[in-house]
């Protein structure tokens, strides 16, 4: 059986610990006290004597694929992405919440109508700590999920808030410490690729905290980032901001970072790489694929949330969502315009016939333009186009339908993207350590 100091060996000494807090959280909730996260982030012994060697910390580790076959079977997962019973755009009906939010409010507006109709009694969800450090936070109300949306920094603290090291990224499986200590049992839980994971394993094995667990919602992730003040220097210049103007950052793609006064800027990834966590460059999991529902903007309209629906669960939870709270985007886009569909229709019926006769002549070794209706339809066209250049000159706005197919599209492109990239990481780190064996 391997034990805690086999996951110090196989996944901390080789730089690969998530700082998820499974293995923690687990440990605390049966009572057995071996460990701790420790000011670092990374879980340590808290009184060695205490540990059993039960391994089970260990299996839970999402760096540890002992249980994978286990989640994917129960998950129905499959390539590229994982199972997706339905894709949806949708956002938050109330504009309050969108304001807040960083997506269109998805994940905050769904957690408060769990909350409303008494399906949740909490959510572990993060929350900012200053300008960039996140805590686990257990939300108990809808005033708490409203306080902890979106990625805003409170401009009033200023500079009070810096500390010497910043991180992204908020260990929530650790909160499931306080779930159990207030009884809560039915919570609904927000976290990354690597926390889910956690979860499902936690579930697989029918070990607690994860009995208290209504529904995982995840969250699209590119990689979290950590970094100190000589870093934080060197983001304000790549970016060109100030620290103290940033009204909210966003991650899709590329880093955006939106400013009080309005402006928006914007940093590819590839150039956030120094401040990337190291274990986040060997994750393959970019959308979430266990989760009830996944969740991110890439592929949205500006103010929309890509929701990704992967259990019967999550799919009941998000058309119940959309009956109240939630609006979706097909039902958003605004009628066109009936003359305008008429005569785009008719323009593209012209083209059609035109380019029809143009070939039948070519075909005949008649002369073009020699047919009376050919010359006609082309002097109704160029009329057509004259009078309504708005119309001849636009593109057609692709169907709802259309457009969250590509959508989905453009997901699936980047989570194989990640895939590919983090085994290629993954190769040359196993490379090094042949090297160096």
């Amino acid at each position: 059986m391997r034990s805690f100091e086999d996951l110090i060996h196989d996944v901390q000494e080789r730089n690969l610990c998530h700082m998820c807090g499974g293995c923690v959280t687990f440990c605390t909730a049966i009572n057995y006290g071996a460990l701790e996260l420790g000011e670092n982030g990374y879980p340590r012994y808290k009184d060695k004597e205490k540990c059993i060697e039960c391994g089970i910390c260990h299996m839970l580790c999402p760096e540890i694929d002992e249980l994978d076959d286990e989640i994917k079977k129960h998950a129905g997962w499959s390539e590229p992405a994982g199972r997706i019973v339905s894709a949806n755009i949708v956002r938050a009906r109330d504009p309050q919440v969108r304001d807040r939010a960083t997506d269109g409010g998805a994940v905050t507006g769904i957690l408060m109508h769990l909350l409303d109709t008494g399906r949740i009694d909490s959510a572990i969800v993060s929350k900012h700590v200053g300008l960039f450090n996140r805590e686990p936070y257990l939300a108990c109300s809808k005033e708490d999920i409203l306080a902890a949306c979106g990625s805003y920094f409170d401009a009033s603290h200023g500079m009070v808030l810096y500390s010497e090291y910043y991180s992204t990224y908020s260990p929530s499986v650790h909160a499931l410490g306080t779930v159990k200590k207030i009884g809560a049992q039915k919570v609904a839980f927000v976290g990354t690729p690597c926390q889910i994971v956690t979860l499902r394993k936690m579930q697989a094995l029918g070990v607690v905290p994860s009995d208290a667990i209504y529904c995982l919602l995840g969250l699209f992730c590119s990689g979290n980032f950590a970094f100190d003040d000589n870093s934080r220097k060197r983001l304000e210049k790549i970016g060109d901001f100030k620290w103290s103007d940033v009204k909210k950052i966003n991650i899709k793609g590329r880093m955006y970072v939106y400013l009080q006064n309005g402006a928006i800027h914007t940093l590819p990834l590839d150039e956030l790489d120094f401040i990337k966590r190291h274990a986040c460059r060997y994750c393959e999991d970019y959308t979430a694929e266990f989760a009830d529902l996944s969740f991110g903007g890439i592929g949205a309209e500006e103010g929309w949330t890509t929701v990704f629906s992967r259990t019967q669960l999550g799919l009941d939870i998000l058309n119940n969502a959309e009956r109240s709270i939630l609006e979706s985007y097909s039902k958003h886009q605004p009628p066109r315009d009936q003359e305008e569909n008429r005569v785009r229709n008719r323009m593209l019926e012209l083209r059609r016939q035109i380019k029809h006769l143009k070939y039948a002549q070519q075909t005949s070794g008649e002369a073009d333009g020699a047919d009376p209706e050919y010359q006609g339809l082309v002097n109704e066209l160029k009329e057509l186009e004259q009078k309504h250049p708005e119309i001849g000159h636009r593109p057609e706005q692709p169907s709802a339908s259309g457009y969250t197919r590509n959508t989905l599209n453009r997901v699936l492109e980047k989570s194989v993207e990640k895939r590919g990239s983090s085994q290629a990481n993954r190769a040359e780190l196993a490379k090094t350590e042949h090297l160096e064996a």
